[in-house]
């Protein structure tokens, strides 16, 4: 109904329009009366201008007409002058209705959420948008005034990708044509991790088939046999580049303009660098792009990938336009194919997923060479609110950073075994044969990894003076677990062992026992067990300020006895509480004894 008012009130304007020429023309030819003086030339003029004030009302109101009739309203941000109407939400508890669709009729709304569950964004939306659409240009100002050489390497980009909607790898491969120079983009490798849904087989390459009538031959598709993993589609896409340069990106990107030339002219200046952009926000619901500060990329000692600040050096300059040195490398990144190469390329040891990216920048950085942020090249990049072909990586995570450590972490490899809570012996995980990836780092001849510590990530902690690690149980009941209680709280308790994070124990040489895990940065604080010195409530504080106000946070403990409060003399024990449940108490000591999980040494 509403398609047909529309319509009606644009009919309207047109016959108006008619309407009004067809009287100024009979009241020209009337001769339509002015004031006594006016000459015949000023009549002309006036008349004449009447016809264009009218013309000109009537052109705005058909163009108001116009923008109401042509407004999609599945797209954001579009003002509109009526209302909007609000549809009853069918899946008021999904996250991708909490700010969009609130229009969407309700087999919309049922194709929006079927699509989201299998993505973990909004296909739906995706589906809608242009393939070419205009995205905000997020790079700083000094960026715009800075001028590349005229001679760059050429390079290959590779998008990695599994079951990913259509729509979005068209974009992105559409993007990066756009805004990459033609002379400089070799190829666009795609590489099929073993996808099974159909329109990533005819209509993708029906897509392909039209993107070569421009650009004959641009695109290789690389499909495996079966499933490998996001480290092994990597090794696919580098073994298939035959640019200078290979970029590796997610196939759920969006180039934008002028993201080549920065990473391309630091891999000029320098061949040992491996560099990576800046990432923009995509939201998973509406895809509308937030940006995103330039930071470097760290990780924990489990190896998972944080955003951290520059060293102080970049931060001085205040000059958001200059490349940044970072400790690691989120995933994204370009390298000079040749010295990739020289450094043994990827590594194929990696399963399915996690920890590749930081043992490739350890290695870049043991064996020679360097990793920085371009900030002045920035990619959009869709953050995906589940990822629905992988829902644990951990087991695989573990793994991998299990093999990164035994490669080349040496003596600080425990650290990762401590901070995925496995014993440092025995521990049934099979990390494959590392024995060329040894012989490798004795080849070039590799920087031990405390230089690394002190030169390139000085602020990991490395939990030198750590004598125990994991779950902390009471011999009384060795069901049940100290645990950290309810965030926010800072009361600690007696729980029914799971072994996960909040249950994670640790004591070190210090007499500090850390309850609710560990940091594995200098600049974070952990929270220690402290006996308040009156009542029987234990209670867990940030250590530093702990030992600012001189609480009573040190305890004498020894494998299978008490632990004693070094200050008050006051035990950590559990009682029954007026319920069933136990709880955790600090009374005179009666004897009671506790264990930790895994030692590190005796004690």
């Amino acid at each position: 109904m509403k398609m047909y008012v529309r319509r009606a009130g644009m009919i309207g304007a047109f016959l108006l329009l008619i309407y009004f020429i067809i009287y100024m023309i009979a009241s020209w030819r009337t001769g339509k009366s002015f004031p006594e003086g006016v000459t015949d030339q000023e009549v002309v003029r006036r008349k004449l201008d009447m016809i264009e004030k009218t013309l000109n009302k009537l052109a705005k109101l058909i163009e108001v007409s116009g923008q109401k009739s042509s407004t999609n309203e599945h797209f954001p941000n579009v003002d509109q002058e009526k209302e909007k109407l609000v549809m009853p939400k069918l899946y008021p508890n999904s996250i991708l209705f909490s700010h969009w669709g609130d229009d969407l009729s309700e087999k919309e709304q049922k194709e929006a959420e079927g699509l989201f569950q299998i993505y973990g964004y909004n296909a739906f939306l995706s589906n809608r948008l242009p393939l070419d659409r205009k995205l905000p240009d997020t790079r700083d100002s000094r960026c715009l005034t800075k001028n590349y050489p005229m001679v760059l390497p050429t390079i290959s980009v590779v998008l990695i990708y599994i079951n990913e909607a259509l729509s979005i790898i068209k974009r992105a491969v559409r993007s990066i044509i756009t805004h990459t120079p033609q002379h400089l983009l070799r190829e666009i490798i795609l590489v099929d991790d073993y996808g099974t849904y159909n329109d990533l087989g005819k209509p993708l390459q029906d897509y392909i088939v039209q993107i070569h009538k421009e650009r004959p031959g641009l695109i290789k598709k690389v499909r495996h046999t079966r499933q490998m993993g996001l480290s092994q589609s990597r090794i696919s896409g580098w073994e298939h580049a035959t640019a200078d340069v290979v970029a590796i990106l997610d196939a759920h990107i969006e180039a934008t303009e002028g993201w080549a030339e920065p990473l391309l002219a630091r891999i000029k200046a320098d061949r040992t660098v491996v560099v990576s952009p800046v990432f923009d926000k995509v939201h998973f619901d509406d895809l509308h792009v937030e940006r995103y500060y330039s930071f470097a990329h760290g990780f924990d000692w489990a190896l998972w990938c944080i955003y951290e600040s520059f060293m102080p050096e970049w931060l001085k300059m205040e000059d958001e336009s200059q490349p940044g040195k970072s400790p690691s490398v989120m995933g994204i990144f370009a390298a000079d194919r040749g010295f990739l190469g020289e450094i043994g390329g990827l590594d194929g040891g990696m399963r399915i997923y996690g920890g590749e990216n930081v043992e490739l920048a350890i290695r870049v950085w043991l064996c020679g060479g360097s990793v920085e942020v371009v900030p002045c090249s920035r990619v959009a990049h869709i953050e995906r609110a589940h990822k629905p072909y992988a829902l644990d990586l951990n087991p695989s995570m573990r793994r991998n950073a299990l093999r990164v450590a035994d490669i080349w972490l040496d003596e600080y490899k425990r650290n990762v075994f401590i901070a995925w809570n496995i014993p440092l012996e025995n521990h049934g995980i099979d990390t494959g044969d590392v024995s060329e990836r040894k012989k490798l780092k004795e080849k070039l001849k590799c920087k031990p990894f405390k230089w690394y510590l002190d030169n390139v990530y000085p602020s990991l902690e490395t939990w030198d003076n750590l004598l125990g690690y994991g779950v902390l149980q009471n011999t009384l009941l060795i069901s049940h677990c100290v645990d950290q209680g309810a965030v926010p709280g800072n009361i600690p308790i007696l729980y029914q062992c799971h072994f996960q994070q909040p249950q994670h124990c640790f004591y070190n040489a210090d007499g500090e026992i850390f309850i609710g895990g560990i940091k594995s940065h200098k600049y974070n604080s952990n929270r220690c067990l402290v006996d308040p010195g009156s009542g029987s409530t234990p209670t867990l504080q940030d250590c530093q300020l702990a030992k600012l106000n001189q609480l009573h946070m040190h305890w004498d403990f020894k494998q299978g006895q008490a632990i004693i409060n070094k200050a008050t003399k006051r035990c950590l024990e559990i009682v029954q509480g007026q319920s069933t449940d136990y709880e955790v108490i600090i009374q005179q000591c009666s004897g009671q004894s506790w264990k930790i999980e895994h030692l590190i040494t005796s004690f």
